[in-house]
């Protein structure tokens, strides 16, 4: 990178997570170039609909990532595009406004590129959103008994015995890398990952031929891990302390993490009912992650009155103070 370019900055994975890290990294826009690398393998809700009647890519973290990149303000970006779903509208109940939009301009059109594209500039993203494969895939993973789960929803929300926990994840039929993806994390100064569910959001992404062993090993960029401080109590039986968390992604990855940036806010009484509220159970901060070297801790917390979770304000001056060392 010359002096004056910008900063090149790629958050890998999907969800809310990788929303709130673009809506962190999006107040320093002036001075890096952002993108994101999106996970496209969910099979639940109204992507998951969509994605078995038209044979779509499901839209759902690609529709959150792009509306995190619009200088418009998240919150009511997500609530009228996301969260709002239709109800008595027949075949449309159900789904959102978002998810639609982006079905409907590709039918259009019969690109979604274009259909991505509109969507960018409809909400005047700061940044560029790639899927990381344009195929259809299922995430698939072996629990600890051998037992084969197939399908992110089944594994997002498992109705299985949760005393088991994931062994091994891989995507079925494995697909191609996307070709804006790779250019994306090879030209980055800075790869980002997380926060959010381990599989279900990083780890589908990492999974795509080519991205673990020939992009992200050939990239000279920072790897930062974003691993907040809590998991989903009902969600993937992925890891619940910081270590194994460190150790399972570490485990996709062609070389180790640089950085791992975890929320170390002590949460009050009320906090912890918020949390439980909303379904968190909070990230054991075990002995090995203590002594971790790479291990940068911070308090991202949300201020009481804007609820609970991760602050994007403080999370983006943590990501800033470490991308600039």
């Amino acid at each position: 990178m010359q002096s004056g370019e910008k900063k090149r900055v790629v958050v890998v994975g999907g969800g809310n997570g990788s929303a709130c890290s673009l809506n962190a990294l999006k107040q320093y826009r002036n001075i890096y170039d952002i993108s994101a690398v999106v996970s496209v393998s969910d099979s639940g809700g109204s992507s998951g609909r969509l994605r078995k009647e038209f044979g779509t890519l499901p839209m759902g973290d690609i529709l959150r990532a792009v509306l995190a990149m619009s200088p418009y303000p998240y919150k009511m970006l997500k609530h009228v595009f996301n969260q709002n779903r239709f109800e008595e509208t027949g075949k449309l109940d159900g789904h959102n406004l978002g998810n639609m939009f982006l079905v409907l301009a590709e039918q259009y059109d019969g690109d979604f590129e274009h259909a991505l594209r509109a969507l960018h500039q409809a909400v005047e993203a700061v940044g560029t959103v790639h899927p990381v494969t344009r195929e259809i895939s299922d995430l698939c993973v072996e629990l600890s008994n051998g037992d084969i789960i197939i399908g992110e929803h089944e594994i997002d929300r498992p109705l299985y015995d949760r005393s088991l926990r994931i062994k091994r994840a891989w995507l079925q039929p494995t697909p191609a890398l996307d070709e804006g993806a790779k250019q994306a994390i090879e030209h980055a100064d800075a790869i980002v990952f997380g926060p959010g569910s381990l599989y279900c959001s990083i780890i589908a992404t990492l999974a795509v031929e080519g991205m673990q062993k020939e992009v992200v090993r050939s990239s000279r960029a920072q790897l930062i891990y974003v691993i907040g401080n809590s998991f989903e109590t009902h969600g993937e039986t992925g890891p619940t302390s910081v270590s194994d968390a460190i150790h399972e992604l570490e485990a996709f990855l062609p070389r180790p993490l640089d950085a791992i940036i975890y929320n170390n806010h002590r949460l009050t009484k009320k906090e912890e009912e918020h949390y439980k509220e909303r379904g968190w159970s909070p990230l054991e901060f075990d002995f090995h992650a203590q002594h971790e070297p790479r291990l940068i801790t911070a308090d991202y917390e949300k201020d009481p009155k804007d609820g609970a979770g991760l602050s994007p304000q403080k999370l983006g001056r943590v990501l800033h103070d470490v991308i600039a060392e």
